[in-house]
C-alpha cells in the first residue's frame, strides 16, 4: 500500500480507549500510538479486540487521531475536510440538484459545476480516505483469520466473538470497496492476502462480484439483526448493503439483479425494524434513543467524537444568513450548504420533509458563492425532541444514518417496478407508509420516474443522490437539469463519462498497473 498517499498509523492506537462505542472511540483516537506494540501482542490478548475493532468504525466517523481531526489520516489535507461522511456528501449530493455549497475552498466548487478534474484534491482525498479503510481493515481481518486466532489461543465464547468482530471488519471493507465500485469504478485493489505487493487494478465487473461476496461472507459471521451493540454492525446491514449493490448492478455490469433486491430487502423488513413514527425526529440530536428504524449509523457525541465531519459538518454548513443557530442547537453557522429549485418543487406544501428556510433567500441561483441564492434546507439538528441542546454548542450529537428502513422499502418498491418479482400491493403499501408519516398524499400507482423522486424527498442529503439519478440515467444526460449543472445557470447535459470520478494522478504516476478512466 506504500504508493498510496495514506499516512503510517500505528493500530496500536486503538487499544487506549475503554469500548467500542464511537462515544469512546475518539478518546482511543486522541492517544499517541504506543510505537512499541506490535499487532503480534495486540492480537494475542482478547481484551484489545474491541478496541482495535474500534479503529474501524473511527475511520468512517472521523478524519485524525485528534479532537477537532487533528493529526489527520490523510496527507496534505485538514483531517476534517478529509472526513469520510463529509467527502461522500461532497461526492454524492453536491454534484446534484440536492445541494449546493458556497465555499470557494480550493476546487470545491467544481462539483456542482460538473467540472471536476484528476487533480480535485477532495476528490482525490475521498479516494485515498478509503483505501485508508481498506488498510484499517485489512489489518484486522489478517489478525482475526481462523489460523491466527487459534495460534493467539483465542477459545470459546471469545473466539465467537472474535468471529462477529471480524465479520463487522469485512463489511466495513466491503463497504469501502463497495464506494470505490461507485465511485470510481475499475480501482486498485489490496487485501490482506496481498499487503507489500503493487496493487493490480480490477475491473469494475470483477469488484463487483469480490464486494458480493464479501458482504454474504460477512452476512455469515455477523451477529443476528438487533442483536449487536448499538452502533455496530449487524447481518441487516449486509443484507442492505446487498441490495443497493444489486439494485445497481445494471450500472456495474450491464445485467440487473432485480430479484435479488427484493431476496434481501424482505429479509431486512422481516428482521424487526419498523419505522420512526416522527420523521424529523430521525436527525436530532437524540437519534441513537427509541429510534426502530435506523439499520446502521455513524456514531457522534459532541463531548467524545469531536470532528468537523459528519453531523457537525451537516448542521454548521446548512446555517447562514439570517438563521439563527440557536434553534439548530449550535453557537454558529458556517454559510455553505443550500438547495436548488429543482428539489424544491418536488415537494407538496404539506409534505413534513420539506422543510425549506427561505427568509432572505431567493429560489434562484444567481450566484453560487453567495449563501442566500438558494432556499436553506433543514434536515439534521443539534437539538434532542424534547427541545434541549445537545451536549456541546458546536461539535454535534446528532447520529449519521447510513442504512435505515425507508430506504429498504424504497428499494423493494423499486425492484418491484424494474420487474424483480414481489407484490406491487405490498410495494404501494411502503410507500404509502413513508408518504403518511410526512402528512404527503397517498399514491395508488407506481412508477420509475415517481419513485426516483420520492428517493430524492424522503432520502435527501443521505448521499444516495448521485447513485440514484445515474441508475435513472439522468445524472450526465439531457434527461433532467438542474440549476448550474454542467456550470449553466439553466442547466445542460455533461459527458457521460463523468459518471464515473477519476483516479488521482499522483496514484497513476506510482502504480504503472492503473489506467485512468476514460475521459479524463
Amino acid at each position: 500500500m506504500k504508493n498510496f498517499r495514506i499516512k503510517n498509523i500505528s493500530i496500536a492506537v486503538a487499544i487506549l480507549g475503554s469500548s467500542l462505542t464511537m462515544t469512546s472511540c475518539i478518546d482511543d483516537l486522541r492517544q499517541e500510538p504506543i510505537t512499541e506494540i506490535t499487532a503480534a501482542t495486540l492480537y494475542k490478548d482478547f481484551g484489545n479486540y474491541k478496541n482495535l475493532l474500534a479503529k474501524l468504525y473511527g475511520g468512517i466517523a472521523v478524519g485524525g487521531q485528534e479532537g477537532g481531526d487533528g493529526q489527520g489520516d490523510i496527507a496534505d489535507i485538514d483531517g476534517g475536510f478529509s472526513n469520510y461522511m463529509r467527502l461522500m456528501f461532497y461526492m454524492q449530493e453536491a454534484t446534484t440538484d440536492e445541494a449546493v455549497i458556497g465555499w470557494n475552498d480550493g476546487t470545491l466548487p467544481e462539483f456542482h459545476k460538473m467540472t471536476w478534474t484528476p487533480t480535485n484534491e477532495f476528490n482525490n482525498a475521498m479516494y485515498y480516505r478509503l483505501y485508508t479503510e481498506v488498510a484499517f481493515c485489512n489489518e484486522f481481518i489478517k489478525n482475526t483469520s481462523d489460523e491466527m486466532l487459534s495460534q493467539n489461543g483465542i477459545t470459546g465464547s471469545n473466539l465467537d466473538e472474535a468471529k462477529a468482530m471480524r465479520g463487522e471488519a469485512r463489511f466495513l471493507r466491503a463497504q469501502a470497496y463497495y464506494h470505490l465500485l461507485d465511485l470510481y469504478g475499475n480501482v486498485p485493489f489490496v487485501d490482506e492476502n496481498t499487503l507489500g505487493t503493487i496493487p493490480k487494478q480490477m475491473a469494475r465487473g470483477d469488484l463487483f462480484k469480490y464486494v458480493e461476496s464479501e458482504l454474504l461472507a460477512s452476512a455469515d459471521e455477523l451477529k443476528a439483526p438487533k442483536s449487536n451493540e448499538y452502533g455496530r454492525l449487524d447481518k441487516a446491514a449486509a443484507w442492505t448493503l446487498l441490495s443497493r449493490l444489486y439494485l445497481n448492478a445494471k450500472v456495474y455490469t450491464g445485467t440487473e439483479r432485480n430479484a435479488d433486491v427484493i431476496t434481501n430487502t424482505e429479509k431486512v423488513i422481516n428482521s424487526g425494524y419498523s419505522l420512526n413514527p416522527s420523521y424529523e425526529n430521525l436527525f436530532l440530536a437524540d437519534n441513537n434513543v427509541n429510534n426502530p428504524e435506523n439499520i446502521f449509523s455513524v456514531v457522534y457525541d459532541g463531548a467524545r467524537t469531536q470532528t468537523n465531519g459528519g453531523t457537525t459538518f451537516m448542521v454548521h454548513a446548512a446555517i447562514g444568513g439570517s438563521m439563527d443557530p440557536k434553534s439548530f442547537g449550535v453557537t454558529g453557522g458556517w454559510g455553505g450548504i443550500r438547495t436548488t429549485k429543482s428539489f424544491v418543487q418536488k415537494f407538496e406544501v404539506n409534505d413534513k420533509r420539506g422543510r425549506f428556510y427561505k427568509d432572505g433567500q431567493t429560489l434562484e441561483i444567481n450566484d453560487l458563492g453567495n449563501f442566500n441564492d438558494g432556499y436553506a434546507f433543514i434536515k439534521y439538528k443539534n437539538k434532542t425532541s424534547t427541545g434541549t441542546d445537545g451536549t456541546d454548542g458546536n461539535w454535534v450529537d446528532s447520529d449519521l444514518a447510513v442504512y435505515r428502513l425507508a430506504d429498504v422499502y424504497l428499494m423493494y418498491a423499486e425492484a418491484v417496478v424494474r420487474g424483480g418479482g414481489g407484490s406491487m400491493e405490498t410495494a404501494i403499501s411502503y410507500v404509502n407508509a413513508l408518504r403518511s408519516r410526512a402528512n404527503a398524499a397517498p399514491i395508488s400507482v407506481l412508477n420509475l420516474d415517481f419513485i426516483l423522486d420520492e428517493r430524492s424527498r424522503e432520502l435527501a442529503w443521505e448521499n444516495t443522490r448521485r447513485t440514484d439519478l445515474i441508475r435513472f440515467g439522468k445524472f450526465t444526460s439531457s434527461a433532467y437539469l438542474w440549476p448550474w449543472k454542467g456550470n449553466v445557470k439553466e442547466g445542460i447535459s455533461v459527458p457521460e463519462y463523468r459518471n464515473l470520478f477519476p483516479i488521482p494522478n499522483n496514484d497513476l504516476v506510482v502504480n504503472p498497473n492503473l489506467v485512468q478512466n476514460p475521459g479524463y
